[in-house]
């Protein structure tokens, strides 16, 4: 008997349990869709580098915020050679609106950099590629690879987190890389990018975190788990 085989016999329990968040997803996955048809990434870009500046900003800002600041910083700096060239002060003074101005300026300008100097100015298409850009961790690579590619990709925000755990897909995992792991298991590759999407949408219409969730018009209300 193989290793995988004999693992399973070992643990029908958690074979089962396996089985039954699977189906929870796709059920999940199937509602989302009717719900937020025409989900997407809500930061506005038209380059991949774009996004990487954009999803840099994004972290403790708004994506409406950030898709005000970012007119400014590329009416100054149209290119990945000219932002890479620009000092980090200049940056700064930009992108300052975003909140970390100095840390996010620095990132930006060390990634731009990096992209210039070791990928001609383009992003590459290659999930450990993107990890080793500046300030760039497994959300923000996700995101590229998922919206810039067309890859299986799986965004952990805060959304994200919070609302695979209240459904029940997740149990009681808070680390964005582990609910990442555990929802590789169970979603489709090929939905996993437009399930977070939806996630997001969801999370700021639906399933809040400042105010008490609107359950008694969220559309997964008879199979969420509601671990609130």
């Amino acid at each position: 008997m193989s290793a995988k085989k004999q693992s399973a016999a070992q643990n029908p329990d958690e074979e089962k349990r396996l089985k039954d968040k699977k189906n929870l997803a796709l059920e999940i996955i199937a509602r989302l869709k009717k719900e937020y048809p025409d989900a997407d990434c809500t930061l506005d870009y038209n380059q991949a580098w774009k996004l990487l500046v954009s999803v840099r900003l994004a972290a403790q800002c708004t994506d409406a915020r950030v898709n005000v600041v970012v007119k400014g910083l590329y009416e100054k700096y149209p290119s990945v050679a000219a932002l890479a060239a620009a000092d980090v002060e200049d940056i700064e003074a930009i992108v300052k609106p975003c909140g970390l101005g100095h840390s996010k300026a620095r990132d930006i300008s060390a990634c731009m950099k990096m992209l210039q100097e070791k990928y001609g100015g383009n992003v590459p298409d290659d999930f450990d590629k993107l990890l080793e850009l500046p300030g760039v961790g497994r959300k923000s690579a996700n995101l590229i690879m998922g919206d810039v590619f067309k890859k299986p990709a799986i965004v952990t925000d805060t959304h994200c987190i919070r609302l695979v755990n209240r459904m029940g897909l997740v149990d009681g995992i808070k680390e964005p890389k582990k609910v990442e792991i555990a929802l590789w298991k169970i979603i489709p590759p090929e939905e996993g990018s437009d399930f977070c999407h939806r996630l997001v949408n969801h999370g700021r219409e639906v399933c809040t975190a400042r105010t008490k969730p609107y359950c008694d018009k969220c559309c997964l209300n008879d199979i969420c788990k509601k671990n609130i």
